[in-house]
């Protein structure tokens, strides 16, 4: 089954890029799969406190993939498989991609203004032509009717 493998963080680009990697799926008949990656907390030295902030970012992460199943669910009828992890998002995605040959493509919504964030700079710099799946970068700018027409 074709996979487009989604990154969900709390910007609004990412639900332009699910909503658009859910009605790729839906018309080749394939799936999608929702990753949040939690980036590595810096240590602090209190145990008790550590322990707090990684539990917040963690549930915080859970929130984000539920909501986005959800909406993913009501509005396509795609049950999505999630994936929480914590640490780089490059070296996790690229571990995802190649453990999973069904994985078609990565999709990755671009904000609408300023910088593009750290996936999409990792991933269309140097060694962007090494990564085995195509990489489909959704603008942010893009409303319901225009992702739903692209699609």
């Amino acid at each position: 089954m074709r996979i487009y493998l989604v990154v969900i963080d709390d910007s609004p680009e990412a639900g332009i890029a699910l909503r658009f990697a859910a009605r790729r799926a839906v018309k080749t008949g394939g799936g999608v799969e929702i990753l949040t990656v939690i980036p590595p907390q810096e240590f602090i030295a209190f145990g008790g406190v550590q322990a707090t902030i990684e539990e917040e970012a963690h549930l915080h992460a859970q929130g984000l993939v539920a909501g986005a199943a959800g909406t993913l669910l009501e509005e396509s009828g795609l049950r999505p498989s999630i994936t929480v992890r914590e640490g780089e998002g490059p070296k996790i995605i690229r571990a995802m991609i190649e453990a999973n040959p069904d994985i078609a493509a990565l999709v990755l919504g671009a904000a609408a203004t300023g910088a593009p964030g750290e996936l999409i700079a990792h991933f269309t710099g140097a060694d962007a032509g090494a990564l085995p799946v195509p990489v489909m970068i959704i603008p942010g700018s893009l409303t319901r009717e225009a992702i739903d027409r692209l699609s």
